[in-house]
């Protein structure tokens, strides 16, 4: 997952909200409390916050307070989207391989942070779809790819844009647990191992 993916992946996403800029972005969308226009505004802010985490390193870096205002048009905070995807992809291909960044899921590198700006634009696009009843269905490949990068441990044997929803605990999978409290696996794939880490509990100090 490189910048390049990132831009594609923003591309097919933003096609979609293009075509429905025409309806009410204040609608709600069913088993969510945001509204289509506040889904859009924090995809970009998740895209934005992945390229400063990058950027800073393996440190915490909570100096600043992101916002992407959800009042704005509908067309600019496609603009928006398609701004914030624009610099993380220069961010993830300027990094050195080595390079990691802080999340709470671990200590991503510039793939996992690709992925994982991938993953929210696929999913949250989907989530526009469903509040304003059309269907999202991006790029079998682009799906394939955030799957395979963020959720090693999914079944192979199914429709990847079904598998990549189920991942995010969108959609049932017949004969596998739903997702629930899922995580994504950011850091290295050669530093996975081999559990998925929804069944691992988390540690209280």
């Amino acid at each position: 997952m490189d910048g390049s993916v990132v831009l594609r992946v923003a591309d097919e996403c933003a096609g979609f909200l293009d075509s429905v800029v025409d309806q009410d972005w204040t609608a709600p969308i069913p088993g969510m409390e945001w509204t289509v226009a506040q889904v859009v505004a924090h995809m970009s802010e998740c895209v934005l916050w992945y390229s400063i985490d990058l950027a800073a390193g393996e440190r915490v870096l909570d100096t600043m307070e992101m916002r992407v205002r959800p009042e704005s048009e509908a067309i600019d905070l496609v603009a928006t989207l398609r701004s914030a995807a624009g610099v993380l992809a220069r961010v993830v291909d300027g990094m050195p391989p080595e390079s990691r960044g802080w999340h709470p899921h671990g200590r991503a590198d510039a793939s996992g942070f690709a992925a994982m700006a991938c993953d929210e634009m696929l999913v949250h696009t989907a989530d526009v779809g469903h509040g304003l009843g059309r269907e999202f269905a991006p790029s079998a490949e682009l799906s394939d790819a955030t799957v395979r990068r963020l959720f090693p441990w999914a079944p192979t044997d199914t429709d990847r844009w079904t598998m990549l929803l189920w991942a995010n605990g969108r959609a049932d999978l017949p004969g596998h647990e739903r997702q629930v409290d899922w995580k994504w696996h950011c850091a290295p794939l050669d530093e996975w191992d081999g559990v998925n880490p929804s069944k691992v509990p988390d540690l209280k100090a």
